[in-house]
């Protein structure tokens, strides 16, 4: 049996260039829309990023590690935690006409098959999680929480939209976490020092071998720095509603019938101006993680192009055009990327 295109997926290299037998996994993986795979890697790059902005930190072997290690996990995890989602609702999927062809609602590929293809992602991902420092490991552990919960969220909350805002930008922290042990390690005199557990000093110690400190023993953690990391996350976590506000257009009719909740359909006809105050609280947030991190003004000016590009969508938007909101959702890579411009941009100081 062929596999065709699934609805959503558009034009794309699995089902024109994939091996037959190899087209169910890559689309139980999601890998025919690769868009899933950006929302996910851009916060984690846009924590990297603050991190080296902030601290005015020079790209090294070490940050080109962090870039290619969180692209290889968002693309595994993110195909294991479709695998899983899959897995919960498969049947939900083949009641809704745009998931009924998925490999598991269809029966392309069996439940224990899927299981197989979860576990492996994972274990994957999880030796590339392990390169990390301590506190980036300890939050990639944590953020498997957020993962197992979000597919029951549509069962028992309308905003659903929310915690997958939780659970997508997660990666912002941690790239925050795994790059800013470079920067912020501070020597403080005697009567001030603070002693930390060794694992932690030999983590540190992993992620440079050229910072020269002058005690190894003692260092401390500001825990003030991490601010513009919990804003960046918190105006991500808006982002995401906003955008996949949009996106659930697409299955209001079919989410009703089978009595599935959304965001989209609490909303009903105020979902453009629900759209429009969240994507307000992502740029409001994302400009306070800018104005904590000390951010020069090329980060203001780029943050301009952010706001006007998620403006465009609200005003673009029409609750009757599926296509058009999928359309909408998919720009959000763009979106994603400006916002990361802005943080890098916000890095430079001009004397």
């Amino acid at each position: 049996m062929s596999s065709a295109p699934l609805p959503d997926a558009g034009r794309n290299w699995v089902d024109d260039h994939a091996p037959e037998a190899l087209k169910p996994w890559l689309k139980l993986g999601r890998f025919d829309r690769p868009i899933g795979i950006w929302l996910l890697l851009l916060p984690g790059w846009q924590g990297i990023a603050l991190a080296q902005a902030q601290f005015a930190q020079p790209p090294g072997l070490y940050v080109l590690w962090l870039v290619v290690g969180f692209a290889l996990g968002a693309c595994l995890m993110r195909a294991a935690g479709c695998a899983f989602n899959d897995i919960v609702d498969r049947d939900i999927d083949a009641r809704v006409a745009r998931t009924a062809a998925r490999p598991l609602a269809s029966g392309r590929i069996t439940v224990k098959q899927a299981w197989g293809f979860l576990i492996g992602c994972s274990l994957v991902s999880l030796l590339i999680l392990l390169t990390l420092p301590v506190a980036a490991i300890g939050l990639g552990v944590a953020s498997l929480v957020l993962v197992a919960a979000y597919p029951f969220m549509k069962r028992i909350t309308w905003w659903p939209q929310a915690w997958l805002g939780l659970t997508f930008n997660w990666g912002a922290l941690m790239g925050f976490a795994a790059a800013i042990p470079l920067a912020a390690v501070t020597i403080l005199p005697p009567e001030m020092r603070t002693e930390l557990h060794p694992f932690f000093w030999q983590a540190l110690e992993m992620t440079s071998n050229d910072y020269a400190l002058q005690d190894q023993h003692y260092v401390e953690l500001h825990i003030a720095a991490y601010l513009p990391a919990l804003l960046l996350y918190a105006g991500g976590v808006f982002w995401t509603l906003g955008y996949d506000t949009i996106y659930a257009l697409q299955d209001i009719e079919d989410d009703a019938m089978v009595g599935v909740k959304s965001s989209a359909r609490r909303l009903g006809q105020n979902v453009p101006r629900g759209v429009a105050l969240f994507y307000v609280a992502a740029v409001a947030c994302a400009g306070l993680a800018g104005l904590n991190a000390g951010l020069g003004p090329l980060f203001y000016a780029v943050l301009i192009a952010y706001g006007a590009h998620l403006a465009w969508q609200v005003r673009t938007l029409r609750l009757d055009n599926s296509p058009l909101a999928l359309r909408l959702f998919k720009s959000n890579r763009e979106a994603g990327l400006i916002l990361l411009l802005a943080i890098a941009l916000g890095g430079l100081h001009f004397s």
